[in-house]
């Protein structure tokens, strides 16, 4: 078999370039027959023929590949071995860490898991070191390794659906952390590694890898949510190639938890990543970016957990009116669809927003929208949740709403003026009270002529409302009256019943 194999192989040329064990040239080991034909050793034939072998069998079949990827024990430590068998440690520590093992019972595999643990540990402190080469096969066990560890299913649980209004309720923790947080470090230093290849990583780092990974942040865990955060803040910064899979996938979980199921406690955690997305967004804005806007996220502030999120999804707002002014006026007109009529927290994170709004917004969009922005405030300065009606009084404080309301006094003042009316007469709250009579200052200084023309208005308004509630209260009495009237009791005979119907025809 030898020989068949010796013989299928090329000739050596007569310029040898090989060494054997010793070192020494095996051109050195020829000698001359005595026809004058140089004669070779044949065991050195042999062995140069059979090193030509492994070097062929080695360039196709690589050692990982060969064994397995587990050809260096992986109990072994990164220090006790050389330089070429780090890899193949690598891959091997990562197969011993695809284990996975029961938390809940503490006592139960307490050896497997400490091993497993400090496994992970010398894996991380390996990465960090640099040492770490990251080729497809290193990239394909770390994907199967987190894979494994990390993509599961979460229990059916009680969503903290309202928890806007129940924020002393403690968040649940996995008792899986100690080796999650391991495994969430090691993959987040891995793609945080410049010497990693997103062209190669790609092929396993894919659409089904981050589908699951975006799927994770509806852990009730605040932590794997906070190291989620790092973790799609590095994918979207490393794989070009994927952000927008990345945004269509975010935007799937906004349409279902505004539209569908209101369940998720990840949004927070998305908004805050994509705070930093939107900032980066070329301008013109593509029509993508706009309708993530108008669609994806001004309809988060329908669920009743705004208050979860309400930062990170005003913020992400702003971000977007930053980069194109016209935003503000549609944002504006969805707020107020959106009005949470019989809510006062949210009201109160409404009127907030509103006024950061309103700070951005220009003079030409604020026109458009000013009519029914300024009767939904009317109505918020006479709320009787004394909070909802003292924020909305706090808008006069801001320099840019009072400048917005001073250039178009003739629309607004009438609005405005007839809600602090109502204010000064019926409001329960003498804070309340008070705060009414400094608006009401604040518009006689600004314009005094109009302000005694409002009132003037509202009082003939008044006097003539007045007027028609009174025809209006003897019209009833009039009605009341006649109820009550008893007339005649008619004859029971049907012929006394038929005569006078004759006598009135007859007529």
């Amino acid at each position: 078999m030898l020989k068949q194999i010796l013989a299928k192989l090329p000739r050596k040329s007569s310029k040898c370039d090989s060494f054997d064990t010793s070192g020494s040239n095996s051109c050195n080991n020829t000698t001359n027959s005595g026809n004058g034909i140089p004669f070779t050793n044949s065991c050195t034939v042999i062995a140069t023929r059979l090193n030509v072998v492994k070097r062929m069998s080695t360039a196709i079949f690589p050692t990982s590949i060969v064994a397995g990827g587990d050809s260096v024990p992986p109990h072994v430590p990164f220090k006790d071995v050389s330089n070429a068998e780090k890899q193949s440690l690598f891959i091997s520590k990562l197969n011993l860490c695809c284990s996975i093992y029961d938390f809940n019972d503490p006592d139960k595999d307490s050896a497997e898991k400490d091993l497993k643990r400090q496994v992970l540990l010398e894996l991380n402190d390996f990465v960090a070191s640099g040492s770490a080469r990251f080729t497809e096969s290193a990239i394909a066990a770390v994907c199967k390794m987190c894979a494994v560890n990390l993509f599961r299913t979460f229990p059916p649980k009680s969503y903290l659906s309202a928890r806007g209004e129940s924020e002393d309720e403690e968040p649940m923790f996995d008792p899986a952390w100690c080796h999650l947080q391991l495994v969430y470090d090691l993959f987040l230093s891995i793609i945080s590694q410049s010497s990693l290849d997103a062209k190669v990583a790609k092929k396993h780092v894919d659409h089904s890898f981050i589908l699951k990974l975006l799927n994770l942040f509806d852990s009730e865990d605040p932590r794997e949510r906070e190291c989620l955060k790092s973790i799609l803040h590095r994918l979207y910064g490393k794989f070009m190639m994927h952000r927008p899979y990345i945004r269509k996938a975010v935007s799937n979980i906004f349409y279902r938890f505004a539209f569908e199921t209101e369940r998720h406690n990840g949004i927070a955690e998305l908004l805050e990543v994509f705070g930093s997305v939107i900032s980066g967004f070329a301008l013109p804005l593509k029509e993508e970016h706009r309708l993530f806007f108008s669609r994806a996220l001004i309809p988060l502030h329908k669920p009743k957990s705004l208050g979860v999120y309400h930062q990170q999804l005003a913020y992400c707002v702003v971000q977007f009116i930053e980069k194109e002014q016209n935003l503000a006026s549609v944002a504006i007109t969805r707020l107020l669809r959106y009005w949470p009529v019989t809510s006062s927290q949210k009201q109160l994170m409404f009127i907030s927003e509103l006024e950061e709004l309103l700070e951005m917004i220009s003079v030409a969009e604020f026109e458009k929208i000013m009519v029914p922005l300024f009767r939904r405030i009317g109505y918020c300065l006479n709320s009787s949740h004394f909070q909802v009606a003292e924020r909305a009084h706090f808008l006069w404080n801001n320099d840019n709403v009072l400048n917005l309301v001073m250039r178009n006094r003739q629309v607004i003042m009438p609005i405005i003026v007839s809600a602090l009316e109502r204010n000064s007469q019926n409001h329960w709250n003498k804070a309340v009270l008070n705060l009414t009579q400094n608006v009401r200052k604040v518009f006689s200084e600004m314009d005094e002529e109009l302000v005694l023309d409002c009132q003037g208005k509202l009082e003939e308004e008044n006097s003539k409302s007045n007027v028609a509630a009174e025809r209006r209260r003897l019209t009833w009495e009039r009605l009341e009256i006649a109820a009550n009237y008893q007339p005649v009791t008619m004859p029971s005979n049907i012929s006394g019943l038929v005569k006078p119907a004759t006598c009135l025809v007859s007529c």
